[in-house]
């Protein structure tokens, strides 16, 4: 199929190896001093309409990489974390839950949820991580900007109201397995595609006499957050 996009935003650099994402879903790491391909993961379905233009992040040992294609196609957000030696899979993280009659693949998705009404799952839910994301190596979390929820109505997705989690949120992540941790969301039960997929960048500030670590974010709902 013919994916869409608008080019890839950035590349990362680790352990001798450039790594880039590809509009068809792949991530590929290249020897930086030869340019010759190492190791390549397919991070998506072939049959669906999701896409890469996002950077990478490196996470230690490990490369992160989202999504986009919400606007083409139901689809179901999630990030992906590869060992950064081998490409092999380490751990996947939904934004968004699934179909309850299937299970949960952990307590946050099952807490997501109760967030969501009507049969959601049908439509995909939405949620890409099609762009930002950041690394404490302090504290040892991955924070992700989580995309806007589809369909864009609220009365169509979601008829009983609720929150929509994990969409439109800023989502803290164990960086060593992906368990979830903490999320702050900017906009519950979005209609605007006011998502919090803008740049994440990590700083020291000064709030009320104590340097206390944040994190910055300046959300498309036209509000800057410190966290």
């Amino acid at each position: 199929k013919m994916r869409a996009g608008w080019g890839v935003r950035g590349i990362a650099y680790a352990d001798g190896k450039v790594i880039t994402g590809t509009l068809d879903g792949r991530l590929v790491a290249l020897d930086a001093a030869t340019g010759k391909p190492v190791w390549t993961a397919m991070t998506v379905d072939p049959k669906d309409r999701r896409y890469i233009t996002g950077a990478p992040y490196i996470l230690k040992d490990k490369v992160i990489i989202g999504h986009g294609g919400s606007d083409y196609g139901p689809l179901r957000g999630y990030v992906t974390a590869y060992d950064i030696k081998t490409g092999k899979q380490a751990w996947r993280f939904y934004t968004v839950p699934g179909n309850p009659a299937d299970g949960f693949e952990n307590k946050a998705m099952e807490m997501a949820a109760k967030t969501w009404s009507g049969e959601w799952w049908k439509f995909g839910g939405g949620g890409p991580v099609w762009h930002a994301m950041a690394y404490d190596p302090q504290l040892n979390l991955a924070y992700i900007g989580v995309g806007n929820a589809m369909p864009h109505n609220p009365k169509i997705r979601n008829p009983g109201d609720g929150d929509n989690l994990f969409t439109c949120a800023i989502v803290a992540l164990n960086a060593d397995t992906g368990e979830y941790v903490w999320h702050y969301q900017a906009n519950p039960n979005e209609a605007w595609d006011f998502d919090a997929n803008l740049d994440i960048e990590l700083a020291d500030i000064d709030v009320d006499g104590k340097k206390t670590p944040v994190l910055l974010n300046a959300s498309k709902n036209g509000f800057f957050y410190v966290l």
